[in-house]
Formats: structure tokens, sequence, C-alpha cells
């Protein structure tokens, strides 16, 4: 997935895969062995080895996982710099900048055109660079004294693996309990065509070091959002297609309307409603980083037909379980296309073995797990319920989640549209952002904040935010939710002057406002008058 194509990369590789690593001999028997070395690997080998457990931990890739190497980390510095190219334009719209204009360079109308591109992508390979440090093989066995084998695990047993290192050697791994952390990645939708481009996915933008010209992106989810318009701030035409009729199909429906204005404002194309048909290349291979003329054909919102070319396409939907090599038939362990099926403490079909991070597959009704931050929750039920008791329970978490657009949009619990669908009566308390003084100030009034309680009740059921700094924000009402506080408890919690999360108590004190029925009001009146 990463190239070592300059300094970072080679200090990357060296890191999270070190070239020479020698595999430890293995223990006569581990309290846990973790196959990934991603977030819910790293996770549970640091509680369980710092708990007393003799831990092994295999990773055939990259330490870090997705997160470190291909995702979170390298895609928030690249919405960085972009969002300091939409500061710039906005600083300009403003007339905020001392003396003229400066020169757009070839960025559309809206962006400032003076950030590189090339200069962003490169400070965000130094700080993932940087970073790797924390995810390395060497830190995980000398301060958390961990067993760490570079190479390939393969269950050759219900209670026994072995790992095949990178020079071709091999060691016996016994264990008396196992969490299997590999993850997922990055697949190709079954669109005809789509082998033969070279079509980009999260595992590969960011080796990008030239701009693209025009950016086909497929699917309007999260990382499709933010590509897009990452790149159209750093001056990319940019073309967004989705065959849902929103962006952000699985959000609150007017959070994804806030979004669709915001993109289609800044100079995205947005296809809604559309399905694609096929991709094939068209035209001679360009330079650098540039492939060949990619052309779409399509069937619009009507059912028409139509073609779309660019230089680039980066295909945003689509994931897969890494399970290949695993010999999870030798372990006992049932498993599916999606990933392992596990039960409410996360255990699999085998009961020493348990998933963790993206490659489980919860039971129904259980909060999305996709997530870095759910990796990491559920890597601490896992080591807890391997090793001791097993009392904790995946569907007792309270699980946010953010999309870092501009603005970002969170949520936590159910979206209002989840609760009309199943016919749970809600009251709906919401604030907007334009309503706020220190986002008037900063310019950043776009969304709100709404409230999802049991209708005539305080128990809070769920939050949409919409705002520029929806992902910080929404901490407080997980809080709440996490607790078992009602929405009246967010009205006397005392926010500092002028700040943006003010918007939460705002749009908690609707509940009391509620509360204040006519009768109700009247009997205040009444009450008045008597003190007169």
């Amino acid at each position: 997935m990463i190239s070592a194509e300059n300094r970072y990369d080679d200090a990357l590789l060296a890191n999270v895969h070190p070239p020479g690593w020698t595999n430890p001999h293995p223990a006569h028997s581990y309290n846990l062995v973790v196959v990934g070395g991603g977030t819910a690997g790293l996770v549970s080998a640091a509680i369980a080895s710092s708990l007393g457990a003799r831990t092994a931990l295999i990773e055939r890739d990259m330490m870090g996982g997705d997160c470190l190497n291909v995702g979170c980390v390298p895609s928030k510095g690249v919405i960085r710099g972009a969002r300091a190219a939409a500061e710039l334009a906005w600083l300009r719209e403003e007339n905020l900048l001392d003396g003229a204009p400066g020169t757009l360079s070839n960025a559309p109308a809206g962006t400032a055109g003076t950030v590189s591109f090339s200069a962003a992508m490169e400070r965000m390979r130094r700080i993932r660079s940087e970073i790797s440090s924390h995810d390395s093989p060497k830190r995980f066995r000398d301060e958390f004294g961990v067993d760490v084998y570079v190479g390939s695990g393969a269950f050759t047993g219900k209670r026994t693996l072995t790992v095949t290192g990178d020079d071709g050697s091999t060691r016996d791994l016994a264990f008396s309990r196992a969490i299997i952390a590999t993850g997922a990645r990055a697949s190709a939708p079954p669109i005809p065509g789509i082998t033969s481009v070279p079509y980009l996915t999260n595992e590969t933008i960011f080796s990008l070091t030239e701009l693209p010209r025009h950016l086909l992106v497929i699917g309007a989810g999260p990382i499709g959002c933010e590509m897009a318009q990452s790149f159209a701030r750093y001056g990319s035409a940019v073309t967004l297609l989705e065959m849902a009729p929103r962006v952000l199909p699985r959000e609150d429906h007017d959070a994804a309307e806030v979004l669709r204005k915001r993109l289609s404002a800044e100079g995205i194309s947005l296809l809604l409603g559309v399905r694609v048909a096929s991709v094939e290349a068209a035209g001679p291979k360009g330079r650098g980083d540039a492939p060949a003329t990619i052309r779409i054909n399509y069937l619009d919102a009507n059912g028409a037909e139509d073609t779309l070319e660019g230089s680039h396409l980066l295909v945003a939907i689509g994931r897969s379980p890494n399970l290949d090599g695993l010999g999870l038939d030798a372990a006992g362990v049932r498993f599916t296309a999606r990933g392992v099926p596990v039960d409410d403490h996360l255990r699999t079909s085998n009961r020493r073995i348990f998933a963790a991070g993206d490659v489980a597959i919860p039971p129904k009704g259980t909060a999305p797990l996709l997530f870095t931050h759910t990796a990491e929750a559920t890597a601490g039920i896992a080591v807890q319920n391997a090793l001791f008791f097993p009392s904790a329970r995946i569907t007792r978490l309270v699980v946010p989640w953010t999309t870092y657009t501009s603005p970002e949009v969170a949520q936590v619990g159910i979206t209002e549209q989840d609760a009309l669908a199943s016919g749970t009566g809600i009251d709906v308390h919401r604030h907007e952002m334009s309503m706020v003084d220190r986002a008037r100030l900063e310019g950043e009034t776009e969304g709100f904040v709404k409230l999802i309680t049991r209708r005539g009740r305080k128990g809070i059921l769920g939050a949409t935010i919409v705002s520029a700094h929806a992902g910080e924000t929404i901490a407080e009402i997980v809080l709440a939710m996490k607790n078992g506080l009602g929405v009246d408890a967010l009205t006397s919690v005392i926010h500092p002057y002028p700040t943006q999360s003010e918007a939460v108590k705002r749009a908690a004190t609707g509940y009391l406002k509620k509360k204040l029925t006519p009768r109700v009001r009247r009997m205040m009146e009444w009450w008045f008058r008597r003190r007169r």
C-alpha cells in the first residue's frame, strides 16, 4: 500500500514493517495471541501485556493498520491543507487581506489557489512517519513487553497457529485465548470494466504527488465527500457520483442537505441518484501520476444514458474483511464474506477466540463498529472477556461518528428518520448554528444541533450536529447518553462564552420550553399574581 518514494515513506516503513526484523522464539504457551496490528490489535496487545498476560502480536503488512497508513491519519492531513486553501479564499471574500488580491493560479472560483498540493501531501507524509513510531514493533516489544511477530499468521488448530516470517522462517505458537483483529481493506464494486482502469481507493490516493486535473469519485459516503471537497479546494475539478438521491445517504437527511449545498457551492458537480453502468479507459496515458483518461458510462436519475470523463477515478465504496490465509476452518471459527460473526461478548464460534475491530460482524441492532474509535473500544471488551469473566458487552457501547467535511457531520444514536421509520414517538429539539454568536463571528453559520428524545420524556435517543467542530462538540452528548443523563442535564452545563458548543445547551432548552405547557403557564401566572 505504501511505496518507499521518499525519506518520509522510508521512515514510515522502517517503523511499521522494519526490514530484517527477527521474530522471537515463542513462549511455551501464550495467555493471548492477537492476529492483526491495526488499532484493535495494538490496543488489545497493549492492554493484555500491561495486565501481566503473556501476549503475542502478529502483523503481516504494516503496524498501525488502515488508520495510520491509509485512513484517518493521512486523510486528515490532506483535509488540513485543503481547509487552509478554503480559509484563504474566505479571507479574500471578506476583504480581510492587505494589498491587492493574490493570483488564483489554476484554481476554480471560490478557492485560494495558493496552497500547494504536493507540499501538503509531503507534510502529511512527514507527520504520518513521525506518528508511526507509536505503532512500531520495537515500541510494543520494549515498552509493553509484547512478543511481536512480523509475518503471516495462520491457525493450525483451535489453540495453535503458525507464523511465517518475511524470510520464510516459521514459528509455532500455542495459546489459551486469541483475538482476530485483521481489519478490512478497500474492494472495488462489481462495475463492468473497473479492473481495466487504474482506479484509486483510500489505500492509494494518498500516494499521489500531482494534483488530478479532474477527479471522478464514485460514492458520496464519508470518504467520498471528504476527498471530493478536499481535492476541489486544492484546485481539481471534481465530479461526485452517488446511487442514492442524497450525499451521506446513511446520515440525517437535514444534515446531508446542508452538506450537499456546501459541496455544490464549492464547485463540485454532484450526480445523485445515478447508476454507474461501466468504466473504461479513453485516451493516452498522461504524465506523472496521471493515468489514461477514464470514462464513466452511467444512467442518470431519469434512467437516461450519459457519459463522463476525468483524469483520475476514486472508488469510495466497498470493503472486504482481511481473512485470506488465516486458517479459520482449522480453528473452528465460522466466517462469511462480510467477516467473522461474534456475539455480544465478541466471541466467535470458537469460544476461546474473539474478534475485534472491522473484521467482526456484531449482532443485529448493534451500533456501527467500522470506525477506529470503535476498534479501540471493542479491543478493550475483547481483552476483558478473553482474560477474565466475560461480562463486557458491545451492546452497551454508545458510539458517535463524524464525517470530516466542512462543515463536519457528527451523529450518535438514532437519527430523526430512524425514529420515524420505526414508529417511535419522538420530540426534536433543534438549534441553528446561525443563532450562535461564535459561529457568526467565525463565519461558520451552516448547520445545527438536533437532539432526539422520546416523546414527552427526557431520555436522549440520539443527536445530530452539523458544524465546523461537530466531532468535538458531540462528546458532551455522548457522555450524557452513556451515563443515562436526560436532556435536561445538558441545560445545566455552563459553557464558556462565546463558544460554538453553546448550541448544544440552546437545543436542550427546547425540552424545557415544551414542558412549559399552557396549563403550567396558567399555574405560574396564578402564582406570580399572588406574590405581588
